[in-house]
């Protein structure tokens, strides 16, 4: 009696699953990462009992823009189609008499109905469609509970020095790799996987990965206030790091990198101010002119200091000078000289130039006044000027540099 029931429940549900599917996904919004496909069913269709989880052959799967279909068959990846149109999907699991030939059909479906019958009726197969978003995911807030160390390097003044920054902003990812993501994340889902149930996970991940990202941008001498001019270069470091991750096992790619705020605290950009000034003082021209202002306030003051007296004050400050105190005046003398000795490095200095600097014949080095200091050779007497007498131009070389004429001899 029992194997009669079976015979003609999976004669049954062998007619029932003749006709031909048709799978569509609706627009998946950016909360929407993969769902599964459901069957179209109007209110004029009849196909209303055929089995679940099993797709007949030559059903067709609708394909959209922005959308990535896959057919999974006993647990197993058979059809990808990521290109927007109509796919036919090909199955000779589920034949019918409706797709590829009639006799055909009927002799496959008789088969399948013998299969049926050996598992009481049940089809023993399951086939599944499933649509995986692959358009950007945008508005994926993160921002740092505990601030991140970022290393500021300034070549300029020897600045290298590590501070502790805040940063806030949104991200937006993409599913470069729908498949992977289906092995390794959502899998055989039965309902809609939607981005809070990796949201979290992903800004974990992507706030570890934020430390080397910025030593990565700091290593390029980028200042942390013009971080966020950068957020390409942030976005490309960060997929770096994060390939090894997002890249190969969940088949993310992060597509664009928002900063809102980047901001360090006030301890550490008091302390960036201050080595930035005491840097700009290692010139003895900046130091000198320091030096001037503060005496100079400093006169202003004791003049105004009714108590003690001008005259005293004018003597404390004279007193502090003679006690180690710093002269303004060989600062400026100091830098002069070093102004003098990179323009004649550069070029804009030698021998005979405005500046009165000469470079030794001997040692080479520069100096300013008649005699080398290193070797104690006299400065070269300047080479006797001559007018040329053809065009009238001031030479001081043998020949004439607007017209060629030889010098004449004395």
């Amino acid at each position: 009696m029992g194997l009669l029931r079976a015979a003609g429940s999976a004669l049954g549900s062998v007619l029932t699953d003749q006709w031909r599917e048709y799978f569509y996904c609706d627009a998946l919004d950016e909360n929407t990462l993969a769902v599964k496909g459901k069957k179209r069913q109007g209110k004029n269709n009849v196909n209303t009992r055929g089995s679940d989880n099993l797709i007949t052959n030559g059903s067709i799967v609708a394909v959209a823009d922005g959308q990535c279909m896959i057919i999974a068959e006993q647990g197993r990846i058979v059809e990808v189609c990521a290109e927007p149109g109509e796919f036919v999907f090909n199955n000779q699991t589920a034949p019918t008499v409706f797709y590829g030939g009639l006799g055909k059909g009927i002799a496959d479906s008789f088969e399948m109905w013998k299969k049926r019958v050996t598992f009481g009726g049940d089809t023993a197969t399951d086939q599944r469609v499933y649509y995986l978003n692959t358009k950007e995911i945008i508005g994926n807030k993160y921002g740092t509970a505990n601030p991140v160390p970022f290393r500021i390097v300034d070549r300029n003044i020897g600045l290298d020095i590590d501070i502790a920054v805040s940063c806030y902003g949104e991200y937006a990812y993409r599913l470069q790799d729908p498949i992977l993501f289906y092995r390794n994340v959502c899998g055989n889902i039965t309902e809609d996987y939607t981005r809070d149930r990796i949201e979290s996970q992903l800004r974990s991940e992507l706030l570890t990965a934020l430390q080397p990202a910025f030593a990565a941008i700091s290593a390029q001498g980028v200042r942390y206030s013009e971080v966020p001019a950068h957020a390409s270069d942030m976005a490309d470091q960060l997929n770096r790091i994060l390939s090894d991750k997002w890249g190969k096992v969940y088949g993310i790619v992060i597509t664009s990198f928002g900063i809102s705020s980047l901001k360090a605290s006030a301890e550490d950009e008091e302390r960036i101010k201050n080595l930035q000034a005491s840097a700009v003082l290692r010139s003895p021209s900046m130091a000198a002119a320091t030096l001037t202002a503060a005496q100079a306030e400093a006169m202003k003051e004791a003049a105004k200091n009714k108590n003690a007296g001008p005259f005293m004050a004018f003597a404390g400050m004279n007193m502090a000078n003679q006690a180690g105190g710093v002269n303004a005046q060989e600062l400026y003398r100091m830098g002069a000289q070093e102004q003098a000795q990179q323009a004649a490095a550069s070029g804009s200095a030698g021998e005979g130039s405005d500046s009165g600097s000469w470079k030794c014949p001997k040692c080479g080095s520069v100096n300013t006044g008649n005699f080398c200091p290193n070797c104690g050779t006299a400065k070269p007497a300047a080479p006797a000027s001559w007018f040329c007498p053809q065009c009238g131009t001031k030479n001081t070389g043998n020949f004439c540099t607007n017209c060629g004429t030889p010098r004449p001899q004395q």
